[in-house]
């Protein structure tokens, strides 16, 4: 009974640990996140975070489609002057970046203010190479609000001068719920690698230049 009781109160401890670091990072985030294009301070680029454009049996899914129309938006009403897109590449067949930058340019985003990183294979790599690979200095960050947040914790510990730019979300759904899941894990290994770990990206090479629209 002894031994149970202690377990109960490891687990109890560990969860409450997790909800008070969840709702840390989403304080230190909010301050920097807009959902309105038209109020958020201009920057010189964007940085559009990748995800899956599919989702089972083919069907897009919304969170890659949402994130490509808040960086249209971004465009379009003059906030940013160039956009790095930052996804993994796993395959020939599985290309996030690629992807990202094709609906771009399908949205009208000219293909040379749109530069490409194909090592973004974690939030973390993303935002610490739009810095050291892009020479990003003050930008704009594009998620959805609850990767939005974790990104913005990474960038602003590593020093980086960033806002966020809020995608549109579906709530309440099975993918929903199941992101929501994974993300309290993810921000518990972000909070390791910032302040622990001194986690570096996977990859850095050579430095990439941005083309900026006039």
């Amino acid at each position: 009974m002894k031994r149970l009781k202690s377990i109960l109160l490891f687990l109890v401890t560990v969860l409450v640990a997790i909800g008070l670091l969840d709702f840390y990072i989403s304080y230190r985030a909010d301050p920097y996140i807009y959902t309105d294009a038209g109020k958020i301070p201009p920057r010189k680029a964007a940085l559009l975070l990748g995800t899956n454009k599919y989702i089972a049996k083919g069907k897009i899914n919304y969170y890659y489609r949402y994130r490509i129309e808040a960086a249209a938006a971004l465009w379009k009403t003059g906030k940013i002057k160039a956009i790095v897109v930052s996804g993994s590449k796993n395959s020939r067949y599985y290309n996030e970046t690629r992807s990202m930058y094709r609906d771009l340019i399908a949205v009208g985003i000219p293909r040379q203010y749109i530069a490409q990183d194909f090592a973004g294979f974690r939030t973390l790599d993303s935002v610490v190479r739009a810095e050291a690979v892009f020479d990003l200095k003050e930008y704009i960050i594009i998620s959805q609000k609850f990767h939005l947040e974790r990104a913005l914790f990474i960038a602003r510990a590593k020093g980086q001068k960033v806002i966020g730019f809020e995608a549109r979300a579906r709530s309440g759904t099975k993918a929903a719920l199941r992101m929501q899941f994974r993300e309290y894990l993810a921000r518990v290994k972000a909070f390791l690698d910032v302040y622990l770990l001194q986690t570096e990206p996977k990859i850095y090479g050579k430095k990439e230049k941005v083309q900026y629209r006039p």
